[in-house]
Order: C-alpha cells, then structure tokens, then sequence
C-alpha cells in the first residue's frame, strides 16, 4: 500500500493555494497535505440561509460533490414532505428527552452552520430534539436515536433535522445513531460534552440506494471532558457528513474515527474539523475506506486547525483507503495548519492501494483460498474501528454488513 506522510515542524505556516488532492483510482496515491484551506468556506459561519451563495461546484467546500444528485438541498428547491421520515429514541431511565423549538439556548451552542446545506437545515426543521444526561450520571446501557426513511409513492421523503445530545458534567454515555430506509435528509447534530464527561456516538449510515444524506456534527468538548466519535458509512446515493470538534476549556479530548464501505456508483464524503482554539487538548483521528465497483468515490477531507492559543496541543489524522476493483475514485486531503510552535506534537498521514500481495501471499501459503484470504485482508483491515464500537450488537452488525459487501467482489 503507497503511503504519504507528513509530520510537519513547528515552522509549519498558512498556504496561500487551494490544495491539490489526491485523486487516486486503482492502487495509485497523489496526496496534498497542506493548510486548511478547506476550512476557510466561501461565507463565514451563519445560520442565515441567504448568507451563503448557492454553490455551483467551484467552490473549494463543493468541488466534489456531486450537486445534481443531492434532490436540491443545496439551492433550497428541496421541499420537506412533512412525513415519512420518523425518529424514535430510545433512553435508559433518568435521560431526558425533549422536543424544542430553534430559541433554546442549547441549540447552535456547539457550532453555526458552516454551508449552505446546513444552514437550510437549521432554518427548516420544525423541533429539535434534546437527549439530555445529567451530571454524574453513568450510563450502563447505549442511547438509540433510530431515523428511519419511507418511500410509499416511489420517492423519498424530504426532512430537516436537528439533534442535541447533552452530557452534564462527569457523565458517561454512548450513544447509537442509527439512519436506514429511503430519504432525503439534511441535518446538523450538536454534542455538548459538560466538564469530565465522556461521550461515545456511534453514527451509522446504512441507507438504501437511493437516499441523500448531507449533516452537520458540531462537538464542544469541556474540560477535562473526552468525545468518542465513530462514523461509519454504507448505504446511500450520496452521503456527505461533516463532522466538526472544538474545546471550551483545556484538558479536552477528542477521537474521530470513521468507516466507509463505497460500492458502484456511490459518493461518500467525510469532511472533519478539529479546531485546537484551546490550550493543553488532544485529538487522534483515523477513517479507514474501501471502494468497489464502477464510479465509487470516496472523499475525505481532515483539517486539523491549532491556534495561536492552543499550546500545548498534541494531534495526529490518519486515512487509509483500499481499493478493491477498477474504476473506484479516492480524493484524500489531509490539511494541518499551526499558529503557534509551542506544541506537543501534530503530524497527518494518507495512505491508499490495493490489497497487500505479501498479506495474501502469508495466508494462501497456509492453505487459505484466495477468496478468503482476500476476506481475510479486508475484515483485518476494518478489525481496528470496528474494535473501538464498544456495542457488541453494532459491532456484529457491521462485521456482517462487510462480509456481505465482499461476497460481491472478492
């Protein structure tokens, strides 16, 4: 597997160019690592839909996104159906579960939209929901937020949505955020993490073919506190998440991780942004793909941002893409910019090939079949996100989902 990598030095400064990503199709690897310019979006943070232009796909934050195919969520002819998208949660005795309007303090408390998509989401939903965990409080079993599709008349149903999920201080919870069914859904999701808190979210995204999924996930992570995020991608048409992470105090931690699994035809974009704006935090991130088929592709974009005030800071991003039959796509930009040299360490990687010829050479030597041994390779591959679940019925789920996705291929 071809790899660049870059552990930048503290001299590490702006880039005044847009980067150029890798775009990578059959074992071949062109990575940029450069400065976030991603981050620097074509209209600053709003929750007014008019404050952002409609996007033409020239603009750095659109440029591979398929705009055709996302049924007019990003020029706001996509009309909310009223029905047929339903969401159930399902909460252990002592949480809270609140339907509010868009004038609740705790809405927006963890980020502003940051595109237009977003912004259009936050201007249409009708209520917000709000789980909330008091303080101290242990969770021993998961939270389950099921979002669930239908397509009676032949076409999805059209939403808006926005999900607050509170931790007061030195709480513990996961929490299982399960979309499946048919529709066309923008969203944005706030994680407030109170002082000391741990917060697991497990999102899955196992959408049927034809849905179109375009989210926002803004985490503010308190002191002391640590956030867990898995993304994990399956299904859909278009799926295009953006998880977003900053602190509110020092002493925060933060771990992204992500699994995608393209198949033929298929756009799956992860666009991540950790914004050190605080001194003394932590942040690790490592999103693992594998494409199959004709046209998949796969996007992921990694900013990581350490401010002029965020000493201290200590930082890695990880991708690592596997191709496993001709014509899939790769865009893999992994982006670090640093303002201040007074920290403890930041460095990115990307990496994307095909399977590992001396890995399947090891197991067809030991009289494995080559189908399995290729099976094999991939399920090691995943092996290390799937691990960090921590939800045994999940975890089951996707391993299942992975082999199903090989019997195609391998």
């Amino acid at each position: 597997m071809a790899e660049a990598q870059n552990s930048p030095t503290l001299e590490s400064a702006r880039a005044g160019g847009p980067p150029s990503a890798g775009s990578t199709t059959a074992g071949t690897i062109a990575v940029a690592a450069e400065s976030t310019v991603a981050t620097r979006m074509s209209a600053p943070p709003s929750y007014d839909v008019e404050a952002f232009p409609v996007p033409h796909g020239r603009e750095e934050e659109w440029r591979f996104t398929p705009l055709e195919r996302l049924r007019g969520l990003h020029d706001g002819t996509a009309v909310a159906t009223g029905t047929g998208v339903k969401v159930d949660v399902e909460a252990p005795a002592g949480v809270t579960v609140e339907a509010v309007g868009r004038d609740d303090a705790r809405i927006g408390k963890a980020g502003k939209p940051v595109d237009r998509v977003a912004a259009q989401a936050y201007s249409a939903f009708e209520q917000a929901s709000v789980v909330s965990v008091p303080k101290e409080t242990v969770l021993t079993e998961p939270i389950r937020i099921r979002v669930h599709g239908e397509s009676p008349a032949g076409e999805p149903a059209v939403a808006y949505g926005h999900q607050v999920i509170e931790l007061g201080a030195f709480a513990e919870a996961v929490v299982v955020i399960d979309h499946t069914g048919d529709a066309v859904l923008a969203a944005n999701v706030d994680y407030l993490i109170g002082d000391g808190a741990k917060l697991t979210v497990v999102s899955v995204q196992d959408w049927d073919d034809k849905a179109v999924h375009v989210a926002q996930h803004n985490a503010l992570v308190g002191r002391d506190a640590s956030f867990k995020s898995v993304v994990v991608t399956f299904g859909g048409d278009v799926v295009r998440l953006h998880p977003r992470v900053s602190y509110a105090s020092t002493g925060g931690e933060a771990e992204l991780f992500g699994l995608y699994f393209t198949d033929a035809g298929q756009h799956q974009e992860h666009r991540l942004l950790v914004d050190h704006n605080t001194p003394h935090c932590k942040s690790n991130v490592v999103y693992k793909g594998a494409l199959q088929g004709d046209d998949a592709h796969a996007v992921w974009i990694g900013d990581v941002l350490i401010e002029a005030a965020a000493e201290g800071t200590d930082t890695y991003e990880m991708n690592r893409n596997l191709v496993l039959t001709d014509g899939a796509r790769v865009d893999s930009v992994p982006n670090l910019e640093i303002e201040t040299g007074e920290i403890v360490g930041a460095g990115h990687a990307s990496a994307t090939g095909r399977f590992d010829d001396e890995q399947l050479f090891y197991l067809m030597a030991r009289g494995i079949p080559a189908d399995e041994a290729r099976r094999l390779v991939v399920r090691g591959f995943f092996a290390e996100l799937v691990q960090q679940i921590g939800v045994p019925d999940i975890e089951e789920r996707l391993l299942a989902k992975i082999a199903t996705e090989l019997e195609a291929t391998v």
